[in-house]
């Protein structure tokens, strides 16, 4: 990126693109997502849906209330009550909005006696948590009131630990490669000397070297990607992986992580039916393949200044007539891309130069233009900013091209051997 580019962050990009507005009336760090900003997240959802389930993950609902007494079970209302919301007394309970969505998927797993056998369980839902941040550190998308996560709980045996952690660390590798963010390194996030932390130092130890395994097991060396021990960041529950990421401006964030719980199992009494019929308790590991849709939106508009990938992009192909004298092949070319299940928007008002001015404002991602020759020859000059490219192409391949880019969650048309180049 150049050096005014890197200076944009999703604030500033925002203003032009229409992703998120904020209102005074809704509250600060409560983001409205507007529509096309609506696209961004079903895209991120629907890529966050697809991880899970080809991981053998099956889809929850949990409210996102629940009684204080459950959260003083988990034992968040301990370590996170000044960063919670305060209960709301209903009907003589204290509910409380919650800070995290593992507590009901305990409760979930528990719903049910288990075998052996049927282990790992692994329960996903894309949910809401509430977090009471301070309006001094409110920021955008990036720093938020209502946390929708891609959250995966795994409960499992001991010795299948490493395996599962493997299969989350892998899974969220794979989803920032699908998305373009670049991954600085993988954080090994230990417990330091403090007392909060919950759990035996054998839990901790055994934990510990599962997640080395893991680590080993989904190949970072092979990709280029360094293991870094990082003592006192791991959470109160238990240690984890960390995919770390730097910004346009060199600050760094996780991206996704991989945590490893003993402590819930034990405080919801959470066991599974062994071979020799008793009664054992489970691992719990906490997935977030994709993460937060807040974090990921802000991080993919900085990373691309505005301009997504094709499969992200709210508008994938802004379509253009010269003249009204196109209106109506260009209307059939955009009915063409929505048939074929892509995003086209069709713009006749105004001069030609203006809406190609405001296309490149909104970072649509391919801009098309008809006049009366490629109207005639039924083909279309593309403009593919992200490739710097101009071409001319016929509209079934466009269309064609432009669907498999999408379908496959490519981030460029490939334009090979389907166009000249003038």
């Amino acid at each position: 990126m150049s050096t005014e580019a890197a200076r944009l962050d999703h604030r500033d990009l925002n203003r032009d693109l229409r992703v998120f507005a904020t209102d005074p009336l809704a509250g600060a760090g409560l983001p409205l997502w507007l529509p096309d900003g609506a696209v961004i997240r079903e895209e991120l959802q629907a890529l966050a849906r697809d991880l899970a389930r080809a991981d053998g993950c099956q889809g929850v609902y949990s409210p996102v209330l629940g009684k204080r007494a459950l959260y003083e079970r988990s034992g968040h209302w301990a370590k996170f009550s000044d960063d919670m919301f305060p209960p709301m007394e209903v009907g003589g309970d204290e509910l409380v909005l919650r800070p995290a969505n593992c507590p009901h998927h305990a409760l979930i797993y528990a719903s049910a006696q288990r075998s052996w056998r049927e282990l790992p369980v692994r329960l996903n839902e894309l949910a809401a948590m509430f977090r009471a941040e301070r309006s001094g550190v409110l920021s955008g998308l990036s720093r938020v009131r209502q946390i929708n996560l891609d959250d995966t709980h795994v409960f499992c045996r001991d010795d299948q630990v490493a395996a599962e952690a493997a299969s989350g660390l892998r899974a969220a590798l794979r989803a920032q490669e699908i998305l373009g963010l670049p991954v600085d390194y993988v954080r090994l996030s230990l417990r330091d000397d403090s007392p909060a932390y919950l759990g035996t130092a054998a839990q901790w130890e055994a934990a510990e070297a599962a997640l080395r395994d893991a680590a080993a097991a989904a190949g970072l060396a092979a990709r280029g990607l360094s293991l870094v021990a990082a003592p006192g960041e791991a959470a109160f529950y238990g240690p984890k992986l960390d995919l770390q990421l730097r910004d346009g401006r060199g600050q760094e964030e996780s991206i996704a992580t991989v945590q490893v719980d003993f402590s819930q199992p034990e405080r919801f009494g959470l066991v599974y039916d062994a071979p020799d019929g008793s009664r054992q308790p489970v691992t719990m590991i906490h997935r977030g393949t994709v993460g937060a849709m807040e974090r990921v939106t802000a991080a993919l508009l900085e990373r691309y200044q505005g301009r997504l990938p094709l499969w992200l992009a709210p508008v994938q192909v802004c379509v253009l007539p010269v003249s009204p004298g196109q209106d109506e092949p260009a209307r059939r070319l955009a009915d063409g891309l929505l048939a074929a299940g892509l995003r086209p928007r069709l713009d006749v008002e105004g001069s030609l130069g203006a809406r190609i001015r405001h296309s490149r404002r909104r970072r649509d991602h391919l801009i098309a233009v008809l006049g009366e020759s490629e109207a005639a020859a039924g083909t279309v000059r593309v403009t593919d900013v992200a490739a710097g490219l101009e071409l001319e192409v016929g509209q079934a391949p466009l269309i064609r091209l432009a669907g498999d880019a999408y379908a496959a969650r490519r981030p460029r048309v490939d334009w090979a051997a389907e166009i000249t180049a003038v």
